[in-house]
């Protein structure tokens, strides 16, 4: 069977602050059979913050990402779920408003570039539920993680709001659940795994942000998980990083390791630690 090709986009964070996302996700892609087409000319997606101050260049920006991948015939893949509601939101914006798309490909003919509307934006979350399947996940599996107990962290913006994004019902989502078992461990069920990490106040306000991610590690912790894991890399970064902070407003110590998901696949497909960064994480992974 060929393989299903993609233009990868893995995002800011997995390019320059959680490399260990990009060089797992690398490493489990050829079992997969996902072929990932790398286009250096793509830039950020600007985080939703752009659309705020410069909703144009904004909407230019992605449409312009999305027009290269049209371009090769490929559909978009991405590690984070920041970056697929950024260009999801671009295209509906587009797609609702002929004017306004109209607009947008004046700019993008001055790179010799026209956005139709016919790439998807997929997540890697989404491809591996819908196109390749716990089945063939179970299938790769050498070194089932018979035992473990892992918290699910869907975040918010792989969810909501479901009218724009349209996978699974936003209040209960399933498919992390199913990819947990396939790789041989249990999944957990907590209040938190669909809510907000925090990233996104961080800056202004650090104290809702530790309050978040007590809130999400607690409740995974406090329900007995070994470790978390979420298919986005500003909530993996969020949730590592402001733990030890969580850590100062809770009686009992979280140390919950916080795994991107292509991470916890190659543990189970049997690849080598160092070869997908379990040694990068802040709060350690045990052995």
């Amino acid at each position: 069977m060929s393989a299903a090709r993609f233009a990868y986009y893995p995002g800011c964070a997995a390019e320059a602050t959680v490399k260990e996302a990009d060089r797992a996700m690398q490493a489990i892609a050829p079992l997969l059979n996902l072929e990932l087409e790398f286009f250096e000319n793509m830039t950020c997606c600007g985080a939703g913050v752009l659309h705020e101050e410069e909703p144009d260049v904004s909407l230019a920006l992605n449409a312009r990402n999305l027009a290269i991948a049209e371009r090769a015939g490929v559909d978009l893949l991405t590690l984070c779920n920041t970056c697929l509601l950024t260009m999801v939101k671009a295209q509906h914006e587009l797609k609702s408003d002929p004017a306004l798309a109209k607009r947008i490909n004046e700019s993008l003919a001055k790179f010799d570039l026209h956005y139709e509307g016919r790439v998807r934006v997929r997540h890697l979350l989404w491809v591996l539920a819908e196109d390749v399947g716990p089945e063939a996940i179970r299938a790769l599996v050498k070194k089932p993680l018979t035992g473990m107990r892992i918290a699910p962290f869907y975040g918010c913006h792989i969810l909501r709001p479901e009218e724009v994004l349209g996978f699974e019902d936003d209040r209960d989502p399933d498919s992390m659940e199913r990819i947990i078992e396939a790789l041989g461990a249990e999944p957990v069920r907590y209040d938190a795994r669909t809510e907000c990490c925090g990233f996104h106040v961080m800056l202004v306000n650090k104290p809702a942000t530790t309050n978040m991610v007590g809130q999400c590690l607690g409740g995974a912790s406090d329900k007995g998980a070994d470790v978390m894991v979420t298919p986005c890399t500003l909530c993996q970064l969020t949730l590592d990083s402001y733990q030890y902070l969580a850590d100062k407003t809770r009686e009992k110590p979280l140390k919950l390791p916080v795994l991107h998901l292509p991470q916890l696949m190659g543990m189970a497909f049997g690849l080598d630690d160092k070869a997908l960064g379990l040694n990068k994480h802040l709060v350690a992974v045990a052995p």
